[in-house]
């Protein structure tokens, strides 16, 4: 598996319709691997994947696995549980290293030359809890189909990409910002660490919000949520856009070690004003 670079953030894009071209077992063996050493989140929460064969499976099974004829042709699936230490998965945290594992996931099949697309409120949770042998304290809070790219999208496909606005990113000065949030951080100014900014920004979210804020101060970054109130309400401890935050981190992180730029994950609340939004995480050199 080559080393996962800001190639496959850019190559990514949501794939929900797939062709009937078999996934060599050889390819499967290899993204397999990659799913069971793929553990480890920043904020050290029990993540384990499994890459589930819908082609073993019973016909009531795959009808089990319901994905509201939101995704057409797929034979595989990875799905996920996460639990934090002590088989809490409400801690801090739990979220954003579900989103952070999951992506690497999703750019490693990039990589492959393989087709996703985040699923996160749009599929059957029991169907899949089942097959994952969900645990106590664990939670399952997305999956994404796995195969190659259909050649044609879906009407329900288009309709899902102009509805969410896929193919649209806020700008810049909207989600980056210089020493507060009162002033936009330029390209200029983020300097070398423009292009991890930039791969923050092209990366998938719910309903593609964007809900990361992002304030360089004092050579450190430190990430926001800006939270859609009453978003996340229907999933109960599910909380998508931390998840959306995690896949953030994920970015930053990848693109910053291309670069060769030192830095880690620390929790170092600066305390400035932020109207509402909430601290995450801090990236420090």
């Amino acid at each position: 598996m080559e080393m996962l670079s800001s190639e496959q953030i850019k190559k990514r894009v949501s794939c929900r319709t797939y062709s009937d071209r078999a996934v060599a077992p050889d390819k499967l063996a290899e993204l397999e691997a990659y799913l069971q050493a793929n553990t480890a989140g920043p904020f050290g929460s029990r993540v384990r994947f499994r890459l589930l064969d819908c082609g073993d499976m019973a016909p009531e099974e795959v009808k089990a696995l319901g994905t509201y004829g939101v995704i057409k042709g797929a034979k595989y699936f990875i799905a996920g549980a996460v639990a934090a230490a002590g088989a809490v998965a409400r801690q801090p945290g739990a979220m954003e290293d579900y989103g952070y594992t999951m992506e690497k996931n999703i750019l490693a099949a990039t990589a492959m030359g393989l087709g996703t697309c985040w699923l996160g409120g749009t599929f059957n949770r029991t169907g899949f809890a089942a097959k994952m042998d969900l645990q106590d304290g664990e939670l399952l809070p997305a999956v994404t189909p796995v195969g190659y790219p259909g050649d044609r999208r879906s009407i329900v496909e288009r309709v899902f990409r102009f509805s969410a606005g896929s193919d649209n990113r806020k700008p810049w000065e909207e989600l980056f910002f210089d020493g507060g949030f009162t002033v936009p951080l330029t390209e200029k100014v983020a300097g070398s660490y423009a292009t991890p900014l930039a791969c923050v920004r092209i990366g998938p979210s719910a309903s593609n919000r964007q809900p990361w804020r992002i304030v360089k101060d004092n050579g450190a970054f430190h990430f926001y949520l800006q939270r859609t109130p009453g978003y996340d309400k229907l999933l109960g401890e599910i909380k998508l856009q931390n998840v959306d935050m995690g896949i953030a981190m994920c970015h930053f992180e990848i693109s910053a070690r291309e670069l060769g730029l030192s830095g880690n994950w620390v929790i170092a609340d600066p305390g400035m004003s932020s109207s509402g939004r909430e601290y995450i995480v801090s990236w420090k050199g």
